[in-house]
């Protein structure tokens, strides 16, 4: 299972937001790149890059922090947050980043999203779905939907989607356990979908809980910004690839 620890920025600054309220916000760094440099030196192999700023306007914003990240660092990156066009889209790959992630605009605008998987290959992309009550939400978690997880899912489901990063807005930093069953759930319905859980995960137990139920990556936040998972147990646990 890959284990994915997770940047957010606003303002250049590294935060976690509690449920998705941007009045919760916490600023942990002022400088996202030492914070992922740090990431690397504990022997991480991945980046999971939000850009909430970017999320809350519809088109990225903090360009600066991604490409020092991806100038000073090897992380693998995937990157979200107001990704709209096809610019943004060719600039993101022409730097390297390893995939992107695409929320809003596969609700409102599919046959885009159809497009992008089609011409820039399935591989280079990841449908990521913030819901509450198996309802996704957009626009940076401030617009509801009356789309259900699942129903967002099919929509692609003859268009090569791979993967899906499926975030619980209710458990995201609480720090009380990810939702399971909703995992369970998502991997019995598309078997063949790479599934990413990410909100709530808050110590070793619940990653040993997803790595069992073959979830294929686990994204971490404010549990290792608040010392709740330590660096030191994550390499003892051996539950990375």
């Amino acid at each position: 299972m890959k284990i994915i620890p997770a940047i957010d920025i606003i303002a250049g600054k590294c935060v976690r937001l509690t449920q998705g309220d941007f009045g919760k916000m916490k600023i942990y760094r002022d400088d996202p790149l030492e914070v992922a440099q740090e990431f690397e030196k504990e022997d991480m192999e991945f980046l999971h890059l939000v850009d909430l700023d970017g999320a809350k306007k519809g088109k990225v914003v903090n360009w600066d922090a991604i490409e020092d990240i991806q100038a000073n660092t090897s992380l693998k990156v995937d990157f979200g947050g107001g990704v709209k066009t096809d610019e943004e889209v060719e600039r993101l790959l022409e730097m390297e980043v390893n995939q992107i992630n695409v929320g809003s605009l596969a609700v409102r605008e599919p046959k885009k999203f159809r497009r992008w998987l089609r011409e820039y290959g399935p591989e280079n992309f990841i449908l990521s779905a913030d819901v509450k009550q198996d309802k996704v939400q957009i626009a940076g978690w401030l617009e509801d939907t009356p789309l259900s997880i699942y129903d967002l899912i099919q929509q692609y489901d003859q268009d090569g989607l791979m993967y899906v990063t499926c975030t619980d807005i209710n458990n995201d930093g609480m720090l009380k356990g990810p939702n399971f069953g909703l995992y369970k759930m998502l991997k019995n319905k598309f078997p063949y979908l790479r599934i990413i859980a990410s909100g709530g995960i808050s110590s070793i137990d619940d990653l040993k809980e997803l790595q069992f139920i073959k979830i294929h990556g686990a994204i971490i936040g404010k549990a290792i910004y608040e010392g709740k998972i330590s660096w030191e147990e994550l390499k003892q646990s051996k539950l990375a690839d």
